[in-house]
């Protein structure tokens, strides 16, 4: 697979630049990393360059991310989906080929899971909820205690596959719908990546369709039993919004230039 790689942030390389410890400690503060109870280990998980001049952004962390990164001068690669999963992995195999890429190049790896879906600025959620100009917005999204996602309501009601169209626009992937609800679209939640065990709150909370990314099996029928639309717009698209915005806002507070890194899996 080729990396369709795209600049999104500042080209004016070496602008400004911050010390590794100093921008990790900024990241911790702003994403309130100990909030959310998380499988992935949240922070740097690998340790690179003590100066972070330029940064890579992508969706996944795999060989070819951090490779892309490396060749792209990136000091730090910042990601959503991390290496480490709340459990302990060899480093053997391609776990090896990862980490062993990211110390050979000084790389600095920086993951922000759910409190990266979870944050009201630069969080995936609150980034689709104001792509689509969603208003009247409150907590939704139950993750362990935790409301992660949102919900509010469309500027006008569309039609369902006037609706399922917009979020294709959006982000650029064939969306699957499961029309369990009204055929108009209003009021809407958001739940990037796995959010499909949000239809019983949804229907809970009357609205009429549910937005995540991903289907799984054990809730085909929910839909359609709750009376729930479900536009399923695939778990890497719903999740490309926080890791540009973070870096955008990075580039904002600090004057470091950053790049989109883009491997969409299809999923």
């Amino acid at each position: 697979m080729t990396a369709s790689s795209s600049q999104t942030g500042s080209s004016q390389a070496g602008r400004g630049d911050i010390g590794r410890d100093d921008l990790v400690r900024w990241l911790g503060d702003y994403l309130q990393l100990g909030a959310y109870p998380d499988p992935s280990l949240n922070g740097l998980q690998i340790q690179g360059a003590e100066r972070v001049r330029r940064i890579a952004a992508s969706v996944d962390t795999s060989l070819q991310t951090l490779q892309a990164a490396a060749e792209s001068g990136a000091d730090l690669l910042l990601v959503h989906h991390g290496l480490f999963w709340g459990k302990p992995l060899a480093i053997t195999g391609p776990h090896y080929e990862r980490v062993r890429t990211a110390i050979g190049a000084g790389l600095n790896l920086y993951a922000a899971h759910i409190p990266l879906d979870a944050h009201p600025e630069v969080g995936n959620n609150a980034m689709i909820a104001r792509a689509l100009s969603l208003t009247d917005l409150q907590p939704f999204g139950d993750w362990q205690g935790h409301k992660i996602g949102v919900a509010g309501r469309l500027p006008r009601e569309l039609g369902l596959q006037d609706f399922a169209d917009r979020i294709q626009k959006l982000t650029g992937e064939i969306c699957l719908v499961h029309g369990g609800g009204s055929p108009n679209v209003h009021r809407v939640g958001v739940t990037s990546g796995s959010g499909a065990g949000a239809i019983a709150e949804a229907a809970a909370l009357g609205l009429d369709t549910l937005l995540t990314g991903e289907p799984e099996h054990k809730h085909f029928h929910d839909s359609f039993e709750y009376g729930v639309n479900v536009i399923f717009a695939g778990h890497y698209e719903t999740e490309v919004f926080g890791v540009r915005a973070l870096a955008a806002k990075i580039e904002d507070e600090f004057g470091i230039p950053w790049q989109f890194l883009n491997f969409p899996t299809g999923l």
